[in-house]
């Protein structure tokens, strides 16, 4: 795990003392997760430094260096959390070479510890083969018997075959085949995204997903109804979002860019109503390209909608139905 920079967090200040008019970079700790202490109401920053997944998927490359780049956009944002809650910067784990795997399990040691330690994970990837390590994470807290559900916001299902090696579209299908004990919803899969194959693959595993062009901020009842429907079948759920989901209008810099896109509205919708439940535990961001980005588009709306994770889950939880 490397220390993250400070020069990463850093902004306007329009006051020194005074909460409300803070910025993140005002609030955040750079912490050791090793030796800090249990922290409630905490959301913990992890970066994922890695794109050999991307690489291996023939992807456009570029998502390495998201993590620092996300941060810098976080940092300006205001502060609207409450004077009980915290967030803390825990660093970056970087793939070597293409150690894919190595780095996938490092990252899940280190959001099991977090989530050990009482903290919320908020994972700036990286490819989406940060999701990988992000379930292993998860299940390793959580343990083998609990029943998992994964939310995926995605155009596609990422869930090709790994007969030669993991990728950026394998992880899912890797978790299903692996985990009797894991479910899995994709929310913004486009039909000419994704071929007839994988179609078929995601009805053999159990796949529920919603179309893209299904999605859109005036028809968001049902899909949110859904997704609640989903959470209250499992014990934990964690939420994924490959950034390559959003209208390529509004986010260029991803590594595989989409016309037919979701907005960010939509996007930010799905967001709030599957962090606001007490039964999600984390939150991972992915495919986000810097050096692929016009005008920091792309970074800023990934910066943004990250701010409404934490921002939810920081602002209290729901309770499920069955409860």
């Amino acid at each position: 795990m490397k220390k993250s920079n400070k020069d990463n967090w850093s902004g306007r200040i329009d006051h020194h003392e005074n909460r409300s008019s803070f910025r993140y970079h005002q609030i955040v700790d750079l912490v050791n997760i090793h030796t800090t202490n249990p922290s409630p109401n905490t959301c913990a920053i992890i970066g994922f430094e890695c794109e050999e997944g991307v690489r291996r998927n023939n992807g456009r490359l570029g998502a390495a260096q998201a993590p620092n780049a996300v941060r810098s956009e976080l940092a300006k944002l205001p502060w609207k959390s409450p004077e009980t809650t915290r967030l803390v910067d825990i660093g970056n784990i970087q793939c070597d070479g293409n150690e894919l795997e190595q780095a996938q399990q490092q990252l899940g040691d280190a959001v099991a510890e977090t989530l050990t330690k009482e903290m919320t994970p908020i994972i700036l990837g990286g490819g989406h083969e940060t999701a990988y390590g992000h379930y292993l994470g998860v299940r390793k807290f959580i343990g083998e018997k609990a029943s998992l559900g994964i939310i995926n916001i995605d155009a596609h299902f990422d869930i090709r075959p790994y007969n030669e090696h993991s990728s950026s579209g394998t992880m899912f299908r890797q978790i299903l085949e692996q985990d009797n004990n894991c479910s899995y919803f994709v929310a913004g899969i486009q039909r000419y995204g994704n071929t007839q194959e994988l179609f078929d693959r995601a009805d053999t595993l159990g796949v529920t997903y919603e179309y893209e062009e299904n999605m859109h901020i005036g028809n968001m009842d049902k899909l949110t109804l859904s997704l609640e429907n989903f959470i209250n079948r499992h014990d934990a759920i964690f939420l994924t979002l490959c950034t390559d989901v959003l209208n390529a209008a509004f986010a260029p810099g991803v590594s595989a860019p989409s016309p037919f896109g979701l907005e960010p509205a939509v996007v930010r919708s799905i967001i709030r109503t599957v962090t606001s439940h007490k039964k999600t535990l984390s939150f991972d961001i992915s495919e986000v390209s810097p050096s692929l980005d016009e005008n920091n588009r792309t970074v800023k709306l990934g910066a943004y909608l990250t701010n409404e994770a934490i921002t939810t889950f920081l602002g209290g939880k729901i309770h499920d139905s069955s409860s």
